[in-house]
């Protein structure tokens, strides 16, 4: 597990970035034990075509470049595509809408993913503390993060009981437990993804930020909808 996550991280630096594409945080999440959004890269139309239809529909398309980070912010994902004929369309918006944000950024290609169905979006992320080190964060994910700012920490290593406090402890917490006819998130899930990402941060020091946002969180287990892993610089 250990061996493979760092074989990523070394093709990441060897290509001289000091950051993973979505796919390689998603196959190091997956390496611990963190479930994601099934996906598989595409370089071309053609293949991302393909890849939509071994997927099956509906998918999200993604922009994959070494000069998008924040994809969204550009036009660089398009959701909910239903047709081959929709795929063509999304690939050739997603790239124009990036090189006109961006004349020179690389396409690298396509990353093709298994649309997950929407339900109550959480976030866990780490980052470096310069006093106390690797820091897990956790909150509700999408825009609530940057908006209400509720949220917990705890310095890596975690214990069991450290996660489920941390999820206890947000204000939005009845929000997971299931109100208004909402239903309930699975608590146990989210603690084992905590878990996972306090592993992830005490085996690989590499690794100087992790993102995990939105998380879907569903009565019966939780999916990775994407990831962001930043590394230390090489």
């Amino acid at each position: 597990m250990l061996n493979e996550a760092l074989k990523v991280i070394k093709l990441a630096y060897e290509d001289g970035r000091n950051f993973l594409f979505e796919y390689e945080a998603k196959s190091l999440c997956r390496l611990y034990g963190i479930p994601t959004t099934l996906f598989k890269v595409a370089r071309n139309i053609d293949e991302a075509l393909q890849v939509a239809r071994d997927i099956e529909y509906p998918v999200v398309v993604k922009i994959i470049s070494r000069d998008i980070v924040h994809k969204s912010d550009v036009g660089g994902v398009i959701v909910n595509i239903r047709s081959d004929e929709e795929v063509i369309n999304a690939c050739k918006m997603i790239k124009d809408n990036v090189l006109r944000h961006n004349p020179n950024a690389k396409i690298d290609g396509f990353l093709v993913e298994k649309m997950a169905q929407p339900t109550t979006e959480v976030i866990v992320g780490m980052t470096k503390d310069p006093q106390f080190g690797p820091t897990i964060m956790f909150g509700l994910g999408g825009i609530f993060v940057e908006v209400l700012k509720d949220v917990s920490f705890r310095v890596v290593p975690l214990t069991r009981y450290d996660a489920e406090e941390m999820i206890k402890e947000i204000k939005a917490y009845p929000i997971l437990k299931g109100v208004r006819g909402r239903p309930p998130a699975d608590i146990n899930a989210l603690i084992n993804i905590i878990l996972n990402v306090s592993k992830i941060s005490s085996e690989i020091s590499e690794i100087n930020q992790i993102d995990l946002n939105p998380i879907f969180a569903y009565p019966k287990g939780a999916i990775t909808v994407d990831a962001r892993i930043i590394l230390e610089k090489g």
